[in-house]
């Protein structure tokens, strides 16, 4: 009998930046960095809000290009800067709930003066929605180079 285990998909997205790994670590742990560059291409943020450290919180509202709202929050497990930092990711519904939860996973490394850089995510309830969030990711990490070479 050939039993196959299910899976449950993750993501990971490596990328490079060309700036030291102190300063990359303070672009997602500094509120007035963040809030500048953390989300897809063409999205804004009109409202977010936290408190970034272990066991603290974080509430965003990114605006799509056509006026729609996502709202999403969070809560800090890991912080060690500068190399590594954890939290929780919920999309929130029109009444602030969530229906699931996946762990983000940042690790930052310097290697000869560059920044590299690993996001994992996990777990997503479906390949799609994995997807997804890989495109999101990839526009957010676009920006925060463009970000860094400012």
């Amino acid at each position: 009998m050939n039993v196959r285990a299910e899976t449950r998909p993750e993501l990971t997205i490596r990328r490079s930046f060309d700036a030291p790994r102190d300063l990359v670590f303070r672009c997602w742990t500094e509120p007035e960095r963040l809030n500048r560059w953390c989300c897809p291409k063409g999205f804004t943020l009109p409202f977010s809000e936290g408190d970034i450290r272990p066991g603290g919180f974080f509430k965003t509202c990114m605006r799509a290009p056509d006026g729609t709202d996502h709202w999403l929050s969070g809560t800090y497990q890991e912080i060690v800067p500068p190399e590594r930092l954890v939290f929780s990711h919920r999309w929130l519904n029109d009444k602030g709930e969530h229906e699931h939860e996946t762990v983000v996973t940042i690790t930052l490394r310097e290697q000869d003066g560059k920044t590299q850089l690993t996001l994992h995510q996990a777990f997503f309830l479906s390949e799609a929605s994995r997807d997804g969030h890989g495109l999101g990711w990839s526009e957010t990490l676009d920006n925060l180079a463009e970000y860094l070479a400012k």
